[in-house]
């Protein structure tokens, strides 16, 4: 599986009391492996995540990484073993582990974590 173009946005798309409709940003996206920061809670931030493909191994040495699969099936590698999540399933990554999440076929997934993480490691 080649690697595929991130596209990884920072930036804020909705604030407090916006309404956020996820089917409708699926639907809008049309890339291989889309990323957006979705609203700030506290000092984190919920991210979209559409993907397809393998993302790099990498780690966040501060902030723990949390995962929830709407649709498809995630795998996410870790240095002794691989963690498969399908719809409705979670996972968090403790700060520090290395880890690598894949998607043979499309994933739709929400990801909670602290709002100064690099979604790419560090």
């Amino acid at each position: 599986m080649s690697k595929p173009d991130y596209n990884i946005n920072l930036d804020i798309k909705f604030g407090a009391l916006e309404r956020i409709d996820i089917p409708a940003e699926v639907a809008a996206c049309k890339e291989q492996w889309f990323n957006q920061s979705l609203c700030r809670v506290n000092e984190s931030v919920v991210r979209l995540g559409i993907i397809e493909g393998e993302f790099h191994w990498h780690k966040h040495d501060d902030e723990d990484e949390f995962f929830y699969v709407v649709e498809g099936r995630l795998y996410i590698d870790v240095e002794d073993r691989t963690i498969e999540l399908g719809p409705q399933q979670g996972v968090t990554i403790p700060k520090g582990v290395l880890h690598r999440p894949r998607a043979p076929q499309k994933v739709v997934m929400l990801m909670v974590e602290g709002a100064g993480i690099q979604p790419t490691g560090d």
